[in-house]
């Protein structure tokens, strides 16, 4: 049975569908020591995927397909994740005394007040988060619900690709997952901190807020590099996909740093301070303790140094690679250049060790 969030499973492969491109991630592990076993992006047709919804499945499947072969792996089963924005997540005390059984029995009795549709229109799964403050009787559970076609669309994806999905997890929770190997990255590595994640995607940018390691707030709005993208497209008359190429390995006119890039970043720069001022409005916050850029937009040159600048605070780029070991196989200088986005398929792929 599918899991929702997911529990146990045997070796997972991280698979994280974006909006253009779909990243597969695998890992080992010998104590406490993380492994790129093998790695692979590739891109997805136009359109197939608006707004983190998969609307051209088949489109998906094959390119499923083709970064599987493109990455060599020999795992068939995957761990994938619905986006945030299609997800309703609540947290619910519950007697410390109850087992698993007992939780999700009291949550199905008092679905009415957590959920919005009806229970055969969704799927759900917990966690269970710890002791509730000041409450030493009660725990708090997390609970997550998505509509079951936002699960199903994904599970068929992977299906036809040639995989098997094993566990469907939340974007936002395979992030914090994968924040937690970013710990010399961090002040006092993370403990008791307050930590800005700011996933700058092709057509999406999402904050997640962690404050000691869990997710606090998530907030998505509509930008990303695909801009970028289409304003070299228009401007030097070429097609999408070479505009894309273009941006990548360069080759462009005299004019592009100037004219095209340096407004691009300081578009960036106004979506991570916007982001960072819809948090500070809806919180008691007025401060981060450091800014994580994350997605691909992150590999553009000097971009966190632009940040840093404009928001006063100490901003990194991420890297949840930098203490794993690699495999043969794996290019170590294409894999730096590719780490920010893989953040999300790297908490995918740490779901094989959960324990």
């Amino acid at each position: 049975m599918l899991q929702f969030l997911g529990r146990k499973s045997n070796t997972l492969i991280g698979l994280d569908i974006s909006s253009t491109a779909v990243k597969l991630l695998e890992l080992s592990k010998s104590g406490d020591r993380y492994r790129v076993e093998s790695y692979a992006v590739v891109p997805l047709p136009l359109n197939a995927v608006v707004e983190k919804t998969i609307a051209d499945v088949e489109g998906v499947g094959a390119a499923i397909n083709r970064v599987l072969k493109r990455a060599g792996s020999r795992c068939r089963n995957a761990a994938v994740a619905v986006a945030g924005s299609a997800v309703i997540t609540k947290i619910i005390p519950m007697p410390a005394t109850f087992s698993d059984d007992e939780i999700a029995r009291q949550i199905e009795a008092d679905a009415e007040q957590y959920i919005p549709y009806p229970l055969e229109e969704v799927n759900l799964d917990f966690v269970i988060l710890g002791p509730t403050d000041k409450k030493p009787d009660t725990v708090d559970v997390l609970l997550a619900v998505s509509r079951s076609e936002n699960v199903e669309v994904r599970v068929a994806a992977v299906e036809l690709g040639g995989l098997t999905a094993k566990v469907v997890d939340v974007e936002a929770y395979a992030l914090e997952a994968a924040v937690a190997l970013l710990g010399q990255q961090l002040p006092n590595g993370g403990a008791d901190k307050t930590i800005a994640v700011i996933d700058i995607g092709a057509t999406m940018t999402t904050l997640n807020v962690l404050n000691n390691g869990r997710i606090i707030y998530t907030r998505e709005q509509v930008f990303g590099g695909k801009q970028l993208t289409e304003e070299i497209q228009q401007r030097y008359g070429l097609s999408y996909e070479e505009a894309g190429m273009a941006k990548k390995q360069g080759g462009l006119p005299d004019n592009y740093t100037a004219e095209v890039l340096i407004p691009f970043k300081e578009a960036m720069v106004q979506q991570v301070s916007r982001s960072l001022q819809f948090f500070f409005s809806s919180s008691h916050y007025n401060s981060v303790d450091h800014v994580i850029i994350a997605g691909g937009c992150a590999a553009i040159d000097g971009v966190d140094i632009l940040i840093e600048e404009k928001i006063g605070t100490t901003t990194s780029v991420a890297n949840p690679f930098m203490n794993m070991t690699l495999s043969s196989k794996i290019n170590p200088p294409a894999l730096t250049s590719d780490a920010p986005a893989l953040m999300i398929a790297c908490g995918l792929a740490m779901r094989s060790f959960d324990q």
